[in-house]
């Protein structure tokens, strides 16, 4: 294998055939190893109705780079891939689709029409597993589930037939949420509300009896045509003689009584309410107090039904329009005023919710909820990251209504609940004995089971499964907050259920990603970004790293194509510092680079330049596994950047060049093993967040072999660091940034020499590194010495352990000059303040551990000096 990279980075070259080769390795299934600890993912899975978004995206890249590295650090990892049936957005999807056709799933029958959105199923379930392979996610494909696949419907049924025989699943009529295109009810978490202009329509009641009449307001002046009271607070001077009489609704004639319930609000509006008990959940509840009749006057497809009369037919909203002009022509609309007010909207289909009496399947959440509550205490809770979503799950669950579950769809688990002619109901995990029995043609809300995707993915109710007995509970979710009620809440309540356990240890929550202007994506603004046209353009390494570090844990990332060219950049940044090392890395054997890197350790060989960037290296992996082990990969991610970028590429790398250009073979033999054993861990860090591009270049490096996927994760080694070199060389690296810096003020290019002076007590140190500093720093003359006679007319800098001075007579103005080093001295003086306000706050030095208070007085010790030092210069020039 030639160990050549091509002189451009190609994303797509570089990622073309990748995924396939890993899925023909099976590196990615779990390692089977009984004495590692296991580690497991399950995706959240995405509905078959269509492609993936960048929120898919986002969750997938997170759970992958958590996995990867598990895997290697030698966990038994599996992550375990599957879809969601995604019932009211997929029966709409292929209903549209046949609408086309001039086609009604209503023409084909049930179970004709189950058969097209099987056919759509797989076909985009083929695109989504082909989007999967381009974003890389390494999930065991032989463990693939789907929510409709057998195994979860046989937990499907198991679970609804306990909760009903313990009673905790009901029928019954209530008032629901109601989605007129869809023709289904929908839970309360399925309305999204939204403000929208609206009106006030007061409208006149008369007395019954008299020429009386009584004011009411409403905003859906169609539902009088249900209304069977109106009310008013008992405590209303107004209406007292009004109670225990009647009113007639215009129109339809109807006679209705006036009650009287705290309901009525006497500081609003007139004071007097209407009550819809079929149409309105307060209405409801009052109704229910007043045993009064609850009259539907709504179709299922939000037409007008028997019960409004000659409105019978007409649309919900053309029949609003028809009845506020009757209205009108008979003087009973007194007003209309503009309202902007929130109104509930079906997540799925996006129309008006309609509050509707209907007959529903129930789930009694009280003690699912008490049970999910109290488990958030003991040692079996489930950690949110950020903690803050705790708050956000306990909140709902303290506040959480019956659950209804039942849809009138037909792409969906069947509620196993069977009639007879005799009018008795038998519920069970399959069709009872006899003939005569018809199954609920009603469905179950999709959510139902997804809420077991952890458990009954695994094999359960096998609870001997293997994988269940081996991977559950599972180890990490990632997931959007815009679900935690949808989906992660009841996860939680169901597994405690059955299985005494909670479903997963940790929830890592990712926000919403925007566009640049902060907005959400959406197909009304036009503004979203299809995943697989970035990956086109960029490559999935880069968009990958774009999402694990566009935001800490909880917050929302904006979409930025200056970040993808970023990004893009960084990559080729590291391509071409791989190229440079390769090309210099002919004929080195992993042999030679072990004993290579023993002798650096033992300081036998290799200069302290060397031992530097292996010190560096050490602390990179160690903040790295520290930060993604807490979820925060923006963090690690910028680590790594600053490591490979700076560290790396910028310093090491350059310095190289004083060995690689010379002529002593050995001391080249030490860099070139060095070089590859930075890069081959670099790699190995970057693996999890960008894995195509990093096994590219893996698989060239001469002292690595198999597959970067299970390779081992970079570790400390102790016997690397070296904190004198580590300090040495940050003291090298801060003298030359100081002469660069002294260079640009005067306007003095690097290639013009001047003479340069230091003053030191690691005077020592400084001479045996003078190489270096004549190669970055061009000096005319240099002079290193522990005590020197400082020059008058020079600029000078204060750096960590030593002082600079470049002799630059007439080419500096000693005002401008002392005006420089007061700035600096400011600049310390508040460097000073900062510490000494931290070290001065008792809290502070209490709590923090000890080597970060040290950390404080060590930078203390540090400022102080450089402020002296650049004081008595000042001093100094001002006296000549």
């Amino acid at each position: 294998m030639t160990n050549e990279l091509s002189p451009k980075f190609n994303p797509t070259e570089v990622e073309a055939g990748r995924y396939e080769k890993w899925l023909e390795a099976d590196v990615f299934k779990p390692s089977g190893n009984p004495d590692a600890e296991p580690y497991s993912i399950v995706i959240p899975p995405p509905n078959v109705t269509g492609k993936l978004h960048l929120g898919h995206a986002w969750d997938t890249t997170l759970q992958d780079i958590i996995i990867r590295q598990k895997r290697m650090q030698g966990f038994d990892t599996l992550w375990l891939p599957g879809m969601d049936h995604a019932g009211i957005a997929t029966q709409a999807k292929v209903a549209a689709r046949l609408a086309e056709d001039g086609i009604l799933p209503q023409d084909l029958g049930r179970e004709k029409f189950l058969d097209k959105v099987w056919e759509w199923k797989d076909e985009y379930a083929t695109t989504i597993k082909e989007q999967w392979g381009k974003m890389g996610i390494s999930v065991d494909y032989s463990r693939e589930r789907f929510t409709l696949d057998e195994g979860l419907s046989q937990a499907v049924r198991k679970v609804f037939v306990q909760l009903y025989n313990k009673g905790w699943i009901y029928r019954g009529e209530k008032l629901i949420n109601w989605d007129p295109k869809a023709m289904t009810a929908l839970s309360d978490i399925e309305v999204i509300h939204k403000e929208i202009d609206g009106a006030f329509y007061h409208i006149t009641y008369q007395i019954e009896g008299s020429d009386e009449f009584v004011e009411i307001a409403t905003t859906r002046p169609e539902t009088f045509l249900g209304d069977t009271a109106v009310i008013v607070n008992e405590k209303d001077e107004r209406y007292k003689h009004l109670v225990g009489k009647n009113v007639i609704l215009p129109i339809i004639n109807r006679v209705i009584p006036i009650l009287t319930d705290d309901h009525a609000d006497m500081e609003k509006g007139t004071g007097v309410v209407k009550i819809t008990p079929a149409h309105d959940p307060n209405d409801f509840e009052v109704a229910m107090r007043h045993d009064l009749p609850m009259i539907n006057m709504m179709n299922n497809d939000g037409t007008i039904n028997e019960n409004g009369g000659k409105y019978e037919g007409l649309d919900r909203f053309e029949a609003r329009k028809q009845i506020v002009a009757d209205l009108k022509e008979l003087g009973q609309l007194v007003d209309i005023k503009p309202v902007r007010h929130e109104v509930g909207h079906s997540e799925r289909t996006g129309v008006v919710v309609e509050p509707r009496l209907s007959t529903q399947w129930f789930v009694k959440m009280d003690e699912l909820a008490k049970n999910a509550i109290a488990n958030q205490t003991t040692e079996d809770a489930v950690e949110f990251y950020p903690p803050r979503f705790n708050d956000t799950f306990m909140q709902w669950m303290e506040n959480v209504h019956d659950w209804v579950i039942s849809r009138q769809l037909w792409w969906e688990h069947q509620i196993p609940a069977w009639y007879n002619e005799a009018g008795e109901m038998y519920v069970g995990e399959e069709a009872p004995e006899g003939e005569g029995w018809t199954q609920d043609a009603d469905v179950l809300d999709t959510w139902f089971s997804s809420a077991l995707w952890p458990f009954s993915t695994m094999g359960w109710p096998d609870e001997n499964s293997a994988d269940f007995k081996r991977y559950f509970p599972t180890s990490t979710l990632v997931t959007g907050y815009d679900i935690i009620f949808f989906w992660v809440s009841r996860m939680i309540f169901q597994s405690l259920e059955f299985t005494g356990k909670s479903p997963f240890h940790n929830v890592l929550i990712h926000g919403l990603i925007r566009d640049e202007e902060g907005r959400k994506m959406s197909k009304s603004l036009g503004n979203g970004i299809d995943p697989m046209d970035v990956i086109e353009k960029y490559g999935a390494d880069a968009l990958r790293w774009f999402l694990s570090n566009g935001s800490a844990p909880g917050q929302d990332v904006r979409f930025s194509y200056d970040k993808m060219d970023a990004a893009w950049n960084f990559i080729n940044k590291i391509w071409n510092i791989s190229r440079y090392i390769l090309m210099n890395a002919e004929d080195v054997s992993a042999d030679s680079v072990s004993s290579a890197l023993t002798k650096v350790a033992n300081k036998t060989a290799g200069n302290v330049t060397d031992r530097w960037i292996l010190t560096r290296l050490n602390d990179t992996a160690r903040r790295v596994t520290e930060q993604m082990d807490k979820f925060e990969f923006g963090v690690a991610g910028h680590i790594l950047y600053n490591f490979i970028w700076d560290e790396f590429a910028n310093w090491y790398l350059e310095l190289t060049k004083e060995v690689m250009f010379g002529e002593d073979e050995a001391e080249k033999d030490i860099t070139r093993a060095v070089l590859l054993h930075v890069l081959d861990q670099v790699l190995r860090l970057l693996h999890p967040i960008m894995p195509f591009f990093t096994e590219e270049i893996f698989e060239k490096l001469p002292n690595t072999s198999g597959s970067i996927v299970v390779a081992e994760y970079p570790k400390v080694r102790p016997e690397f660091n070296d904190d004198k070199a580590s300090e040495g060389v940050a003291m090298l690296i801060e003298l030359i940034t100081a002469v660069r810096n002294i260079r640009a003020e005067v306007n003095t290019p690097l290639s013009k020499a001047v003479p340069m002076l230091i003053k030191s007590e690691h005077a020592d140190f400084l001479n045996a590194v003078s190489p270096y500093i004549s190669r970055f720093t061009n000096p005319s003359e240099l002079t290193i010495a522990k005590d020197l006679a400082v020059p008058e007319q020079a600029m000078s800098a204060v750096i960590t352990g030593a002082e600079l001075y470049l002799p630059l007579a007439g080419l500096i103005n000693i005002e401008e000059e002392i005006a420089r080093l007061e700035k600096e001295l400011a600049k310390w003086q508040k460097e000073l303040d900062l510490v000494n306000k931290k070290l001065g706050n008792e809290r502070f030095v209490a709590n923090a551990k000890a080597e970060v208070v040290q950390k404080e007085k060590d930078k203390l010790a540090d400022y102080q000096e450089k402020f002296d030092t650049v004081k008595a210069r000042i001093a100094e020039l001002k006296e000549n």
